[in-house]
Parts: structure tokens; sequence; C-alpha cells
């Protein structure tokens, strides 16, 4: 069978929005929202506090976005829900009005797609909230509710917020707020596909789904992959999965997954002994012990060769999630280690992720430290931005970035080197994780650049011709791209 994956994928700079936590709209529409006591946007974090962002605010700062680089947005879930993290789904078909509502979202598609930035959403489809619809009437009405079979009932009564009781119902991890859908319930399948089909023709450009590993029914996902892209062949499904992903990408399922198989190596090579353990342990996505370079040469080549290319060019690949905490904190505010990282992320195979904040070096311990809101200007790391614009910049002016072939050149100590080949053009990637100089000499043989033609794009250091073919000298904790320039 030919995997097929969406296009636009391959060539796409994510975008990472928790949407209460990143834009405030200025906007007249806001109307109701001017009275609500949200708390203070530069004020930690709570569990269940609003900070009051919406699509509004999100659409205001398109320009931003588009400076950045940024072609396509990750939104985690925007549906009504009585959680600002809106896993808690209270109504599929409706926006949250805190966000403000599905005129908002309309706007926002509109204007989105006016500057070719896609808009992805988070489909929560192994549960939903003790406010939805319907698990409510079932509340209300106990066994007489038609809705019974849409969950795991277990037994009466039904204790929704009492813990010293037995719920009685399936919570997503035994959390009585999430009651989990019974997806064998055909009724239930037909209508999670129907939400997938309803957002699409709306106008959104794919789904990330959320714990899509728990729904087992057979068939459950390839039936999605279908109505999906019979509404829009080129809709972008990823799943949340955090491990070995295979038996979700042979081509049936999803174009992809978050790549967390990519994000806890490269940290352990780029952080290495700075990481916080502390920050990692839970959830462990293996950002430790430390890596050497051929430590991390052995990850990365076990990870491109578990995947078939076509699905390796639309994974997302990621430094950090709402789910995780921020780099700058896992690295001890290290932001060398946060470059670093970066820069692996922006070259490597795959649509790049970059969660909001983290390109002005926001930083942030577990949930919800994570999710704090985006800081004002005064207290942005230019530098650190302009870090990540230039990188973004070159990643889209060479397509060897964004589809070619990759190759490791070298493994020495701390150094790392790669290249990345598309036709006539090859790019390479050299990192030094370590504390001191390196000098190391890169055979480039097999690829078509010529030493003589060769120069920095990006980054400090010093070229020669050498016997192998280049002779490479790069300070401690940095990294540069080397290639023919225009």
């Amino acid at each position: 069978m030919q995997i097929q994956t969406p296009n636009w994928v391959k060539h796409a700079v994510f975008y990472q929005i928790f949407p209460d936590r990143f834009a405030k709209g200025l906007q007249p529409l806001r109307r109701v929202l001017e009275t609500v006591p949200f708390e203070v946007w530069e004020a930690e974090p709570t569990l269940q506090g609003y900070k009051g962002g919406d699509l509004w605010g999100v659409i205001e700062r398109l320009d931003y976005l588009q400076d950045l680089g940024v072609n396509a947005v990750y939104f985690t879930p925007i549906f009504q829900s009585a959680s600002n993290h809106r896993y808690h789904t209270h109504d599929y078909y409706q926006v949250d009005p805190l966000l403000g509502g599905n005129l908002a979202l309309k706007t926002l598609l509109e204007k989105a797609h006016e500057r070719d930035i896609k808009v992805v959403l988070d489909g929560v489809f192994n549960h939903a909230s003790r406010g939805f619809f319907f698990f409510n009437d079932i509340l209300e009405n106990g066994p007489y509710s038609p809705w019974l079979d849409w969950f795991k009932i277990q037994g009466w009564p039904l204790a929704p917020y009492d813990g010293d009781r037995p719920a009685n119902y399936e919570g997503w991890v035994g959390n009585r707020a999430l009651p989990v859908f019974n997806h064998d319930n055909p009724a239930v399948k037909e209508y999670i596909m129907e939400i997938a089909e309803f957002w699409l023709k709306f106008g959104v450009d794919g789904w990330r789904l959320d714990v899509p590993f728990e729904i087992k029914t057979p068939g459950f996902w390839q039936e999605f992959r279908d109505r999906v892209k019979a509404v829009n062949p080129e809709a972008y499904i990823v799943g949340e999965v955090w491990e070995d992903s295979r038996q979700w990408l042979d081509g049936t399922q999803f174009d992809g997954v978050m790549n967390y198989l990519f994000t806890g190596p490269t940290i352990a090579f780029a952080a290495g002994d700075r990481v916080q353990r502390q920050y990692v342990e839970s959830p462990n996505y293996h950002p430790y012990p430390a890596l050497d370079a051929a430590g991390y040469a052995a990850k990365i080549q076990a990870l491109l060769q578990l995947y078939p290319w076509e699905i390796q060019l639309t994974q997302l690949n990621l430094l950090a999630s709402h789910d995780t905490a921020r780099l700058m904190t896992i690295a001890g505010g290290d932001v060398d280690s946060v470059k670093l990282s970066t820069l692996l992320l922006l070259t490597f195979p795959g649509a790049p992720s970059i969660y909001y904040g983290d390109e002005v070096g926001l930083a942030g311990g577990i949930d919800p430290d994570s999710r704090r809101s985006f800081p004002p200007e005064a207290n942005w790391d230019l530098d650190l931005l302009k870090y990540h614009r230039e990188l973004v910049a070159l990643r889209h002016h060479y397509p060897a970035l964004r589809t070619g072939s990759y190759q490791v050149l070298l493994t020495e100590g701390m150094v790392y080197a790669f290249v990345r080949s598309l036709a006539n053009e090859s790019v390479i990637v050299a990192v030094n994780a370590g504390t001191t100089p390196a000098e190391v000499n890169l055979a480039i043989a097999e690829t078509n650049l010529s030493p003589d033609q060769l120069r920095v794009l990006h980054g400090n250091a010093e070229t020669n011709r050498s016997e192998q073919g280049i002779a490479l000298r790069i300070a401690g904790r940095s990294g540069c791209v080397l290639g023919v320039g225009d």
C-alpha cells in the first residue's frame, strides 16, 4: 500500500497555542467578557483559574506569528468546557464563549487562511465531561436516560462528585470528571465521526487526537481517517502517542504522532547533565541520562528507521508542550541548551512545533506552571526570538531542510553533524554540545557540496579545506548550518 500524507505538513512550522494563555483580544466583539473577573494575566497560573485569552487575541497576533515564520497553528481544545484547558468537553459543536464562540473561530480561519496559515484543532474523543449533555441526562434521570449505552455505567447510584463513594462509571484514568465514551456503541462512533466532519467542513485543516491509544474499538481510527480524508484529503491527523507508534502509523490511521521519541534524546544531548530531573520524571519521555554525540546518533537513527519516510516527513516534532515542563526550566535556565535543541528541531525531518512562548524564553515547570500567560514584550528574550526567526527562515528557504534525506556525517565526543540532501542541494548541520571548542573533519565526498562553495549559513564556525573535505572549528555549546548560499 502506498502511504499518502498531507503535503503541506512537510513544509509546515507549527505553533502550539493554549488559548486561555496566549492573548486577550481587544476587539469590541468581546462585549460581555469585559466584565468577567479573570485572574491577573502576569500572575502564576492556577489549576482552575482563567486568564482570559481568546481567539480574538490570536487573530490580533497573526502578524507576530507570520513574522516568526509560522504557517500552522495547533490549538489545545477550544470547545465549550468548564476547565481552563478545555479537555472536559461540554459541547463539541460550540467554541467556548470565553474564547469568542463559533464566530471567533470562523473569523480566525478566514484571517489565517488569507496568510496561508493552517489551523489544527484538538479532538478529545476518548472521554467527555460531567457537564456533557448526554452524560448529564444520565445524572438527572438515572437508568431511565436514553443515553446509558453511551458511557460505561457500572452500577447505581452514580457519584460524579463525591470521592468517598464509588463513581459507578468509568472515568479516564479513574477521574470521575471525565466519563469515558463507549466506543463500541455504533451511535457513539457515528457521533464522533460527524464532529470531525463538521469542523473540517467549517474550515479547520486537521485534528490532533487526545489519548487515541485509549480507544480500542476495532476499525475505529481506520474509519476516522476514511471519513476525514473524504471531506479533505489534505487534512492532517496527528495522534498523541508518546512511545513507539508503528501500530497507528501504517498509512490507514494517523499521518503522524507527537514525536516525543525525538524530544527526549534531543534534550538529553543538548542539555545533558543540566536537565532538572524533577521536571521530567513524570511524564517521563526520557530526556536523561545525558547523551554524547554517538548516543544521540544511535537514538535518532533508530527513530528514523521506525516509520516509513512518508510518515517521518509528517511527524509533529516538539521540545515541549502543555503536558511537559518548558525546556527553559528543564535545562535550568541555560539558554544555550534551548538554542541547540531548537537548531536540531528546526533541521529535522517532520513538522517542527514551537510551544507558545518558548521562542521568547518563557519558563515553566509541571502543569499548571507550564501554561503561563504569554509575557509582555518587555520580558521577551529578544536574542532567542531572533534565533528562532533565523532558523525558521532557513528551513523555509532550503527545501533540503524540509524533505531532504538525513545522513549522519560525524559523531565525535560531543560534536554531532549530519547532512540533509535533496536533488542538487545539501545542507550540513553541526552541533557542539560540549563546553570547549572542537575541531573536526567532515567527510563531504558523498554530498554535492564543494569545499570552495561551502559557507556558514547560520551560527559561528570556521571552515577550511582538509584531506577529508572540511575542517570545522566550532565553539563550545554552539551549532552551525553550512551550505551554498544564494
